[in-house]
């Protein structure tokens, strides 16, 4: 088992360091001078379009509102990983890893926006809203059933299965530390009482669909973000003093002589590229499976979105972590990603602080559960399953929580690292000869922008592209720029829609009746 692990460890860094990292960052740097560097020109934007309001479903219902797919990848991405990857990037590159971290978030954002587009542009309608992602635009976009079809296992497995033990395992080992601060026996007794729990509380949530799934990720995530910047600011203020010296050294780190002769620089940038791109997931082609679930007027609107969701994930959480770590007077020789965060809280605030973290922790790794939960049930939908195999599916999953909470995993986390990597490969492939819809489709926005318009997108304005369904029609759409509120439906839902109504009968929260 040992010289597997090893193999499978020397595998994947391998394959990451020498393609996955320089094919995002070459393909990042593409897109970023193609879009006009979208992913800061309209930042402003982002905040705007985050407040859209959702349409109705076939079914009577409500769709996803933008807010709720950004918070339903957000629940995926911002992880344990957010807490334990950021110390241990800190701890192996030292503070210029951090520098190393927001640059590429930066740069990757720009894939991050090209692939939510696409998502939304070839979503297909269901009975409760939306739903797409790479395995849709792979098949639509480029008529490749077959990269849809090995997408689709490739996440379902690695998101559904092998990431929510490791998620899991996090939960439970949390608890432990701090059921040990009050005397409790730990051990798998009371691992098995929290796999019970987390099975109990998954299970509530996923058997009751995406709109479940997204009401609770839209209460959590904020909630989870608020307490732990909140610790964060605490910790900045009790050393404000120090602020400027560790910003100071953040850049030198990154760029000083010293660490350049040590060889420190090389280290500060391969664990912070690493960890930005392990942290926000741009690019990897998760996130676009909840983008491509909002009811938007714009394609462009919730690739603005998904973006935001990146500096959300880097420049906020992660750098929350950066600071706590960078500001504290512990000593963390021989320490793990997690001890390295908690002994930094605990020094700045007392020993009340790793309890407090054992909270975000269990916030932060429940809430992946259900966005990972997600990725995987989306993409069996593409692989054609039957509603019964969604309900194994689903008893799964609770099996590999429950499993999780119990049995070490580092075998688990290193199979799960090389699929994803597989998966990132396969996805940027198709990003690249797709990436010219996705600026078509930012030029079209951009140019109503200008013009003082709310942007409306219906398939009549672009009609060569092939296999778009949830746009409207090639004829009868909104073929001329027009002012129309986010979210209004025609009005006469039931009816065929003219130009002069608005979008087509089947254009985002307007079903046809």
């Amino acid at each position: 088992m040992t010289v597997l692990n090893n193999a499978l460890v020397a595998l994947n860094d391998t394959f990451w360091a020498y393609l996955v990292i320089p094919l995002l960052v070459i393909l990042s740097v593409y897109f970023t001078v193609r879009s006009g560097l979208v992913q800061l020109r309209l930042l402003p934007d982002m905040f705007r379009v985050i407040r859209g309001k959702a349409g109705t479903a076939p079914d009577g219902g409500k769709e996803i509102s933008p807010f709720q797919a950004f918070a339903i990848s957000a629940a995926a991405r911002v992880g344990t990983g957010n807490i334990v990857g950021v110390a241990t990037a800190i701890m192996l590159g030292g503070p210029g890893a951090v520098f190393w971290m927001w640059l590429m978030a930066t740069v990757v954002s720009g894939a991050a926006f090209v692939e939510s587009t696409l998502a939304q542009l070839y979503k297909v309608r269901t009975d409760t809203g939306f739903r797409g992602g790479p395995a849709y635009y792979m098949l639509r976009g480029l008529g490749q059933r077959w990269m849809g079809v090995l997408f689709a296992v490739i996440i379902t497995v690695t998101f559904g299965f092998f990431f929510n033990s490791v998620q899991a395992n996090s939960i439970s080992g949390a608890i432990s530390t701090s059921a040990a601060q009050f005397g409790v026996p730990t051990g798998w007794v009371l691992n098995a009482v929290v796999g019970l729990l987390l099975v109990a509380l998954t299970g509530m949530v996923i058997f009751g669909g995406v709109r479940r799934i997204a009401s609770v990720a839209q209460a959590l995530v904020p909630l989870m973000a608020i307490i732990y910047i909140l610790l964060g600011t605490a910790v900045v203020i009790l050393n404000i003093g120090e602020v400027p010296g560790m910003i100071a050294d953040i850049f030198a780190s990154a760029f000083g002589l010293r660490e350049m002769v040590a060889g420190g620089v090389g280290a500060a940038i391969v664990q912070g590229l690493r960890r930005g791109m392990f942290s926000n997931e741009a690019g990897l082609g998760s996130a676009p499976n909840a983008g491509a679930t909002a009811s938007v007027s714009h394609p462009v609107k919730q690739g603005l979105v998904q973006t935001l969701g990146v500096y959300f994930d880097t420049w906020l959480v992660c750098s929350v972590t950066a600071f706590i770590v960078l500001l504290s007077t512990s000593e963390f020789d021989g320490s793990r990603g997690p001890e390295v965060t908690q002994y930094a809280l605990q020094a700045n605030l007392g020993d009340w602080s790793i309890h407090a973290l054992t909270i975000i922790l269990f916030l932060l790794a429940y809430t992946s559960l259900l966005g990972n939960y997600y990725y995987g049930e989306s993409n069996l939908r593409f692989l054609d399953a039957a509603p019964e195999h969604v309900t194994y599916f689903r008893s799964a999953v609770l099996v590999f929580i429950f499993l999780g909470s119990i049995a070490p995993l580092t075998l688990v986390w290193n199979i799960a690292d090389v699929a994803m990597g597989v998966m990132a490969v396969v996805n940027l492939v198709a990003l690249a000869p797709l990436s010219g819809v996705a600026f078509r489709l930012l030029r079209d926005y951009s140019r109503q922008l200008r013009n003082g318009l709310d942007p409306q997108f219906t398939l009549a304005k672009m009609p060569d592209l092939q296999n778009v369904e949830a746009w409207g029609p090639v004829e009868g759409g909104l073929l001329d720029d027009q002012p129309r509120e986010e979210g209004a439906a025609p009005a006469d839902p039931g009816a065929e829609v003219t130009p002069e109504e608005g979008e087509g009968p089947e254009g985002p929260g307007r079903p046809k009746a």
